[in-house]
């Protein structure tokens, strides 16, 4: 059994993400033993520490082979020439990749290296039985420059017969035509879609056509590694989080009304702020490192913090929030590490991407996940009135949001159980324990 799979962040630097293919690999690995798992990565050695049963691939071949075959057309001023043959190129990956490939392959010859990389990739995909996109909420507009060739990869999979999945999947917003026509292609022609909410997901892929059959809202899949690291009570502590970047509409105009609520809520109960970092520096960029704001956050209260940098793998982030009674977070997963220990959540939202995403999360988990709006005028009363009221029910909430986990992770199983299905003969399916 060969297995390809896609995921949301190359660098491996986003605990969510991480965690997501964590587990997704964890259950493949588990429902089809021995089997060879290759992940595309831009860090090898980040990859075998987190995966160490995987083979890192790199996108490079991959890249090449979404590469334009007229940049100058695929890139012109004229827009009507521009969306017309990126148009053509988007018919030729879809319908036509074996044509391209060869097109490719002749314009590649001055630039061998290219070529050998193409051709590997080419080859992963043709001997693969499934090829997967493990969890991420990266099929929006926001993220489409990076995922198209995911969604490419998934697309010419299917076209070549062979068993496609997104796994864990958050959709939306997709407001732009091209970029929602390029989803609807790619999705329309995989075998199973797993949505981590059903509130957007789940009518979107509705009005894209979809096969009801094929979806399954699972829950996220990091959902189960925080789950299993829970501890017996909850914890004293308060965790936070600020995502600071262009798609979540937050910059540092936000950070003193913050900064003020939780400086004086913590104060008066006596508790430490904690950071909970979802997103590190990738590449040596640290612009959007989580670590970045929470330092921001705790100024006059812990200057000592290095903001959670040295929180580097989920499982660390995990036993953080741990600790906490409950959690202020503008990064979804910091927000699900928490919910799924039974551990309550305030989401700070902005932009209509993360009010999606809390929401669902919200849905996911009824009366634990209340989403504040950044842009309220009384955000710092609203604030402050839901930190009291979670310090006072955050143990009550507990049992509740422990029973949505386990439900969640309970069809999460159930769920990877029908990749088993699709990609096994019925005269040699073997009892899988759910």
């Amino acid at each position: 059994m060969k297995i390809l799979v896609e995921n949301s962040g190359y660098y491996l630097k986003n605990m969510g993400d991480l965690a997501m293919l964590q587990v997704g690999v964890s259950r493949l690995e588990k429902l089809f033993p021995g089997a060879s798992i290759n992940v595309f990565t831009l860090d090898p050695k980040e990859l075998k520490k987190s995966l160490p049963g995987t083979n890192p691939i790199s996108p490079r071949g991959r890249d090449t082979w979404v590469w334009p075959l007229v940049h100058k057309l695929h890139n012109s001023q004229h827009s009507s020439l521009r969306q017309k043959w990126q148009g053509i190129e988007r018919y030729l990956i879809q319908h036509q990749p074996q044509l391209r490939s060869f097109v490719l392959k002749l314009k590649l010859q001055r630039f061998p290296d290219e070529s050998i990389e193409m051709e590997r990739f080419l080859g992963l995909l043709r001997e693969a039985d499934l090829v997967v996109a493990t969890g991420g909420g990266f099929v929006t507009d926001t993220f489409m420059k990076i995922t198209s060739p995911k969604l490419d990869t998934l697309a010419y999979a299917a076209k070549l017969g062979k068993k496609t999945a997104f796994l864990g999947q958050g959709l939306g917003p997709l407001e732009n035509p091209a970029n929602y026509r390029k989803a609807k292609e790619a999705l329309a022609m995989a075998d199973l879609i797993f949505l981590r909410e059903k509130r957007v997901g789940l009518p979107l892929l509705t009005e894209m056509g979809v096969e009801s059959n094929k979806i399954a809202v699972t829950g996220d899949d990091a959902i189960e590694l925080a789950f299993n690291a829970r501890q017996p009570n909850v914890g004293s502590a308060i965790g936070i989080n600020l995502r600071m970047a262009s798609y979540s509409s937050v910059n540092h105009d936000y950070v003193d009304n913050l900064r003020s609520v939780l400086h004086r809520v913590a104060l008066e109960k006596s508790a430490d702020l904690l950071p909970i970092p979802i997103e590190h520096a990738a590449n040596n960029q640290s612009t959007h490192a989580d670590s970045n704001s929470i330092k921001s956050l705790l100024c006059g209260y812990d200057n000592s913090s290095d903001g959670g940098a040295s929180l580097n793998t989920p499982l660390k982030v995990i036993q953080q929030v741990s600790k906490c009674r409950f959690v202020i977070t503008g990064s979804y997963h910091a927000g699900v590490f928490a919910l799924s220990q039974g551990i309550p959540v305030l989401g700070l939202a902005k932009s209509k991407y993360y009010i999606d995403k809390f929401s669902g999360l919200a849905e996911q988990f009824p009366g634990g996940c209340e989403v504040i709006l950044l842009s309220d005028q009384e955000f710092k009363e609203t604030l402050e009135l839901k930190m009291n009221n979670l310090w006072e029910n955050a143990e009550k909430l507990r049992p509740q949001l422990l029973a949505s986990a386990q439900e969640q992770i309970e069809l999460g199983h159930l769920a990877y159980k029908r990749i088993y299905d699709l990609c096994t003969p019925t005269d040699q399916r073997l009892a899988i324990a759910v």
